[in-house]
């Protein structure tokens, strides 16, 4: 679904990315990790057209994105940003309803079709019952559902999410992965930075070890996350276990 080929970026004189090369599947679950500062969200940007690269390319479909057009893309490419407190304290069900954009021209309106499409996706996502909830008082966890609903809406089938985790507590992170999983089984994609290998480890079929703006590797979690690469990333000793089938990143 996406190509990324040999991707340079700099901040004026400050090189973030290096030379960076890979593919996405559909219905894949992919977590970009690395320590602060080694381009994931530049590469997110990327990725979606909002910044251009120095040199390299990205394609969707087959297609260089810099010709395909901002409407036609994100009918299939949703972007949910980390924890915001938002300006406007619009209800749910009009955030969600906000999906549906790239399907209308300038002047046209919501109409039933669309109406339809957002219940539908706040069914989907088990929060229908907050549509007429203000969104600026939700929870950071209901936002994030919220932010997911939205995305449906679109009717998406790739999501690309910037540490969709952050600022949640233990139980909601969970919940929203499990979310996550039980999406992609619906031949969703999701492509999602994080900043915690134990997340990855749950979710994801294939990660991306960034690091000095290059990839360290790429493949399976339970294969490139090891304690040698822990230690290589983010300076620190760490000890990887198995429980239940799962495995636990521990800084020692």
């Amino acid at each position: 679904m996406f190509k990324v080929e040999d991707l340079k970026f700099s901040y004026g004189k400050k090189e973030i990315l290096k030379g960076i090369s890979f593919e996405i599947n559909s219905s894949d679950i992919v977590s970009i990790l690395g320590p602060n500062g080694c381009g994931k969200t530049t590469l997110l940007k990327i990725m979606l057209g909002f910044l251009k690269p120095s040199q390299g390319k990205v394609y969707f479909g087959g297609k260089d994105i810099s010709k395909i057009k901002p409407k036609h893309f994100f009918q299939r490419v949703a972007y949910i940003p980390q924890i915001h407190d938002g300006a406007f304290g619009y209800l749910v069900k009009d955030v969600v309803l906000m999906g549906r954009m790239p399907y209308k021209s300038i002047f046209s309106n919501f109409n039933k079709e669309d109406k339809k499409i957002t219940l539908n996706a706040l069914e989907v996502m088990g929060i229908e019952h907050l549509k007429d909830e203000i969104y600026t008082t939700l929870s950071g966890g209901q936002r994030q559902l919220v932010l997911i609903a939205r995305a449906i809406a679109q009717q998406a089938d790739i999501f690309i999410m910037d540490e969709p985790v952050n600022g949640l507590d233990f139980g909601n992170q969970y919940k929203l992965l499990n979310k996550i999983k039980e999406l992609s089984k619906k031949d969703l994609t999701f492509i999602k930075t994080s900043h915690y290998p134990d997340h990855v480890f749950f979710v994801s079929n294939e990660a991306i070890f960034l690091d000095k703006g290059k990839i360290l590797e790429k493949g399976n979690p339970e294969t490139i996350i090891r304690e040698e690469n822990i230690k290589k990333v983010y300076k620190i000793e760490s000890k990887i276990i198995n429980i239940n089938n799962r495995n636990i990143c521990l800084a020692v």
